[in-house]
């Protein structure tokens, strides 16, 4: 049977799992570094060359 969780008190899983959707949250506002986006374009680049030599 299952267990129920004493009166006035909050599921914990609960709790984790909403503070874990809150920080996924604030991650996702977050801005691309600059860096990051070079070196995204670099492997495009190296991918589109590899594609035309093959």
């Amino acid at each position: 049977m299952g267990r129920k969780a004493a009166v006035g008190t909050t599921d914990p899983t609960g709790q984790i799992a909403s503070k874990l959707k809150a920080l996924y949250s604030s991650v996702e506002q977050e801005p691309i570094p600059d860096t990051f986006l070079d070196l995204l374009e670099k492997l495009d680049q190296a991918e589109r060359l590899g594609k035309i030599s093959d």
